[in-house]
């Protein structure tokens, strides 16, 4: 008897960390990434901006002492642009302060020093709130996020675990072209080695199996640019 496959696993949540110590990234790095989430480290404000703009993380833990840009106004920022849950890191226990960042975006705050495994809770804590059952739907296609199912005119689509993550990636903005790199680094969480098809493959499969269930056009390339979602012209 074969044995049986087991379920695609989930793939990783990416945490973006914007925290000036290195020392203090390095150990939350290795922590979290042992818990099983992917860490992007942003050394500044300016740079968590950027990559907060340009591929938004599950959820954002900041450092209020940053020494470029003020963590309250990135908070402030990063609530404006989307709704990423925000854990704030703070040298002060002040409860005015503390109230001041709940009410201008935060969502939680830990005062250092803190234990890794405090952090990793309230992260848990965070994300499982968000489970809000959330079903984007693009012309014919239907994707229901936590669920992982995907339908294009009401017909069932079956998707591996990382042609879902291509298609959740691409659809959380349809209309905008992702780069290669911008699909590595959300997808896979590691680069890849060069002159690897396999972002080209899985494209393929996943334009392929949207074509069999009757979504002509949706997946689009750009040449030299990247790939889009977006609903194909009447």
């Amino acid at each position: 008897m074969p044995p049986e496959t087991p379920p695609p696993q989930e793939d990783p949540k990416r945490v973006l960390l914007i925290e000036d110590d290195p020392e203090i990234a390095r150990l939350l790095e290795a922590e979290l990434g042992e818990a099983g989430f992917l860490v992007e480290w942003a050394p500044n404000g300016m740079q968590g901006l950027v990559r907060l703009r340009e591929d938004p993380p599950d959820l954002l833990v900041l450092d209020l002492g940053l020494p470029d840009i003020d963590g309250a106004e990135i908070a402030r920022r990063a609530k404006q642009s989307g709704d990423v849950p925000i854990i704030v890191l703070t040298a002060t226990d002040a409860v005015e302060r503390k109230v001041q960042l709940l009410l201008g975006g935060a969502d939680d705050y830990l005062t250092k020093p803190f234990h890794p495994a405090e952090l990793l809770a309230r992260i848990q804590v965070q994300l499982r709130g968000r489970s809000t059952g959330e079903v984007r739907r693009i012309g014919e296609l239907e994707i229901e996020v936590e669920t992982r199912r995907v339908r294009a005119g009401g017909q069932e689509v079956a998707l591996s675990p990382k042609e879902f993550a291509l298609l959740e990636l691409l659809s959380s903005r349809p209309g905008r072209v992702f780069s290669r790199d911008e699909i590595v680094r959300h997808v896979w969480g590691k680069p890849l080695d060069s002159g690897s098809n396999v972002v080209d493959v899985h494209i393929a499969n996943l334009r392929s199996k949207l074509r069999d269930a009757g979504a002509y056009g949706y997946l689009r390339t750009v040449r030299g640019v990247g790939y889009a979602l977006r609903k194909p012209p009447a």
